[in-house]
């Protein structure tokens, strides 16, 4: 039996949720529905966990993501919407899939099938928490960044570098296009795979795949030779931050 927990705050949304998966679920049993991030951090903070949430993504008061923020839980989560503005930020916050609204039964199946295919993989493997453990570690492989009024999508390994200047954060890419991020480079250090990303310094988060190579600088210090040096930034690892780059250099 899969103990699940809904959190709509549309009635019409939740009946046709309920509805549908009574039609094509009978190992689902709703253990609670709730109606607001409010609501749901309170519920969570109180009760055992669930094995699933259905989840809308914004709330009447705030973004579901919320809820997972501050209650810290990992639970994999379905999220239904009908937006497809948030899918990349879904996935950072337990999700394992994103439908829109309204949702049929065909795309909330195959949903279900994706849940029970982790959760025996993991449980195959003996150990049930690894499955929360691969949504709390699973990293992001795309952003969205800015480029005049635009919205992008990058892929991640397509990024040379992060860096601030002027307390504004600017993305570069292989092909030596800027963009603006909406993060700061502590938040986007957070998000990113540091086997491939590394925080060499106050100013700079650089990729591996771009590094070409290193020398020493002032002695103690160390220069990153770039793979774009047309993209003319002088970068400089601390003293202090010298021996873990070099760690990172050999063993990513």
């Amino acid at each position: 039996m899969i103990n699940a927990i809904i959190i709509e705050d549309e009635r019409p949304a939740l009946e046709g949720l309920v509805s549908t998966l009574s039609a094509i679920a009978d190992d689902v049993h709703i253990a609670a529905r709730l109606s607001s991030v409010r609501e749901s951090i309170e519920y969570l903070s109180q009760q055992p966990p669930a094995d699933l949430i259905f989840s809308d993504v914004q709330l009447g008061d705030g973004l579901s993501f919320e809820i997972f923020n501050q209650s810290g839980i990992r639970i994999p989560v379905i999220f239904i919407t009908g937006y497809d503005e948030f899918m990349l930020n879904a996935f950072e916050y337990n999700g394992i899939d994103y439908l829109l609204k309204p949702v049929d039964k065909e795309s909330l199946g195959k949903a279900l099938n994706k849940y029970r295919m982790l959760e025996k993989h993991f449980t195959d493997h003996h150990s049930i928490s690894k499955l929360l453990q691969y949504l709390g570690n699973h990293k992001k492989k795309r952003m969205i960044v800015k480029k005049g009024l635009e919205n992008i999508s990058l892929r991640l390994e397509d990024v040379v570098l992060f860096y601030t200047e002027n307390k504004i954060v600017y993305v570069v890419d292989r092909w030596g296009k800027k963009y603006l991020a909406d993060k700061n480079l502590a938040e986007l250090e957070e998000e990113l795979d540091t086997n491939i990303f590394f925080r060499a310094n106050r100013q700079y988060i650089i990729n591996i795949n771009f590094v070409r190579g290193f020398k020493s600088y002032e002695k103690v210090k160390l220069m990153i030779d770039l793979t774009l040096p047309e993209l003319n930034h002088c970068i400089i690892v601390s003293q202090e931050m010298a021996p873990q780059f070099k760690e990172w250099m050999y063993n990513s």
